[in-house]
């Protein structure tokens, strides 16, 4: 198992957690491009499918705080695990309103944020839908968006759990 050793030593390491958050970067500006420049009103799930990237980009600061202290990098892999959990159950349930379209099941029209924290009144040009969950309006190799989230979440679980195995493997 000296690829978990390897992985563990990876993860102690800034450059892991900069990749990570890198990588969240990378999402989020291509959804403000497909919101801004390509002109694809957001829907409610896609705004709260960008705070959970938010919540990966969260967990990746965590780690990048110390990655060496195992209470940081396990508060960092929590966080990641939480956030690219929920960020798959929502891309799943977005999946369900394009392709299984009911009357009884839809989406909110206003999205649902904490007082503490109305995100869509702090920053709307991000975080204000506009569009409707249910229509279809991009697809890449036949796949919708929430299909490519529902992807990118799983690889990030997987990534994450592969990870945590790490953790509990001495380094070398």
């Amino acid at each position: 198992m000296a690829w978990l050793s390897s992985i563990n030593t990876f993860s102690q390491k800034r450059l892991s957690w900069i990749l990570l958050l890198l990588s969240v970067a990378f999402f989020e500006l291509s959804a403000l491009y497909f919101q801004h420049v390509m002109m694809l009103a957001p829907c409610v799930m896609c705004v709260y499918e960008r705070v959970a990237f938010i919540g990966i980009g969260a967990s990746a600061i965590i780690g990048l705080l110390n990655p060496m202290n195992k209470w940081v990098r396990w508060a960092g892999l929590a966080t990641w695990g939480y956030s690219s959990f929920r960020g798959l159950q929502l891309s799943l349930e977005h999946v369900g309103y394009q392709f299984n379209p009911s009357p009884f099941a839809t989406c909110d029209i206003f999205p649902q944020f904490p007082t503490w924290a109305p995100l869509n009144q702090w920053a709307p040009w991000m975080f204000e839908p506009t569009g409707d969950c249910s229509k279809i309006v991009w697809q890449f190799l036949d796949l919708s968006m929430p299909q490519w989230l529902t992807i990118i979440f799983s690889i990030n679980l997987v990534v994450l759990a592969v990870i945590v195995l790490s953790q509990f493997v001495k380094n070398k």
